[in-house]
């Protein structure tokens, strides 16, 4: 990162016909990096506007920030070029061919998101927004309000992303039974949420909703009720509109992610991915960079796995690095994981700072060979990289147990559920989640053995005992 580094916040909303289609390039230009970034006013709603002072805190830290709003589009084209990096607003549109690197916060709302499900859900099903306004009219309406239990009613979901496996846990919760449809999911991670098989999901857009249907069916009562977030026109108009005052409709205005806690997370989150990009890392949330991610964070760590089960005093020179997947070779771009990997095993043990740029450059000023080898499998094609696996050649471990028959140092690690897990380690299969440090232990068992007084022998139980012990710093 260059050391007169400046941040641009602006506020502004630049026209569709500056959006082509993504090319989507390997290497990001940091002085034509544009991010999106959830909109906050500087007028919040709240008493103290926290997530604003938060990603500013974090962008200081890294350069110069200047915060602009308002900006017509000619304003922003006279002044992009002083800025090394620009966040904005959801609306804006970047364009890929000129090299922009396009970030965004896709998990700090999550939960919002799928707590605001939940809440038109049993809002609509107690018909609480109904007797509210009865109340505020001076009515007293018991009979007119009557709703429904939602234990033990079905609700289904039409895709399971991130919110809509959140909204499962939740509806799971309550009671009722869930079902649904994503052609994408895995199947492990719909087993996670329920054991059963059944599963859940989060309201739709509106792109799945066509409105004027939705209208026809409200009217004849073949959809008794409706709570809409997201509307095709907003702020709504035409049949959005009608929707939204419909009698038997809750609708409140694109407040999914709409909680303090949500927009906190969001400005911290979208600043360190600004932050980190300017400093040339990987982001795992790169919209038009074919970022393979979770994969992308298993690599690195894997490779700094396999730098501290190296013996102290051995160099690493040689790795083998075959990739488990179910596309054709030829449509597996491997470089981004190779240079995780390389980051992996080098920035532990030195002061280079290595990224997508200078990893192989690196690798080769320390002697680092890393071949790579593609292995078909029989996996949903949907799953780019169902495993990756490091073997060290010619160098010491500090754990024989990661030793194969021919000497080399082996460990793999997979994604389950979205976290990198570590699968194997030499011979022996395991199942340990990378989210933190990690303790490896081999253990061996007594059995049968003589006590100190020569007492006749006896079975004193199956007594576990450690045969070797490594901590891996993650």
């Amino acid at each position: 990162m260059a050391a007169a580094t400046s941040i641009w916040c602006a506020s502004c909303n630049l026209s569709s016909q500056t959006h082509k289609k993504q090319s989507y390039p390997i290497l990001p230009s940091l002085h034509q990096l544009e991010t999106h970034l959830h909109h906050f006013e500087l007028s919040s709603k709240f008493k103290i506007p926290m997530a604003l002072h938060l990603s500013l805190h974090l962008l200081r830290q890294c350069g110069h920030v200047e915060c602009l709003y308002n900006l017509s589009l000619d304003d922003l084209c006279s002044r992009i070029g002083e800025f090394d990096a620009l966040v904005v607003r959801s609306g804006t549109k970047a364009a890929t061919e000129f090299g922009c690197l396009v970030v965004n916060a896709p998990t700090a709302n999550t939960i919002a998101a799928a707590e605001h499900g939940i809440a038109l859900l049993t809002t609509m099903a107690r018909n609480v927004a109904r007797a509210d306004a009865s109340m505020k009219a001076g009515k007293w309406e018991r009979s007119k309000n009557v709703g429904v239990s939602v234990v033990g009613k079905t609700l289904a979901v039409m895709g399971f992303g991130r919110v809509g496996s959140e909204v499962a846990r939740r509806g799971k919760a309550l009671g009722m039974r869930v079902i649904a449809h994503d052609p994408y999911a895995p199947a492990d991670t719909v087993r996670a949420i329920d054991d059963q098989g059944s599963a859940l999901h989060q309201r739709c857009s509106w792109r799945l909703v066509d409105e004027d249907s939705l209208l026809r069916a409200l009217d004849s009562g073949i959809v008794a009720q409706a709570a809409v977030d997201v509307f095709s026109e907003e702020p709504s108009s035409g049949d959005a509109s009608r929707l939204a005052q419909h009698e038997n409709v809750i609708s409140t205005p694109h407040l999914r992610a709409s909680t303090k806690e949500a927009q906190e997370q969001v400005a911290v989150e979208i600043a360190e991915a600004v932050v980190g990009a300017l400093r040339g890392e990987l982001s795992a949330t790169a919209l038009n960079a074919p970022i393979i991610s979770p994969q992308v964070a298993l690599a690195e760590k894997l490779g700094r796995i396999a730098v501290q089960l190296v013996a102290g005093g051995t160099e690493i020179q040689s790795v083998k690095v075959p990739y488990a997947s179910p596309r054709d070779p030829d449509d597996l771009d491997t470089r981004i994981l190779r240079a995780m990997i390389t980051k992996g095993i080098i920035e532990p043990i030195s002061d280079a700072h290595v990224n997508l740029v200078n990893a192989d450059f690196i690798a080769k000023q320390k002697h680092l060979r890393i071949s790579e080898e593609k292995v078909a499998t029989s996996s949903p094609v949907d799953q780019r990289v169902e495993s990756i696996q490091l073997q060290i050649s010619g160098a010491e471990s500090r754990f024989e147990s990661t030793l194969l028959d021919n000497g080399r140092i082996s460990i793999q690690g997979s994604v389950k559920q979205g976290v990198p897990h570590l699968t194997r380690v030499g011979a022996f299969s395991v199942n340990v989640s990378l989210e933190g440090n990690v303790i490896l232990c081999h253990q061996w068992l007594l059995g049968w053995m003589k006590n100190l007084m020569k007492l006749p022998s006896k079975k004193i139980g199956e007594v576990p005992a450690i045969y070797e012990c490594v901590y891996l710093h993650l």
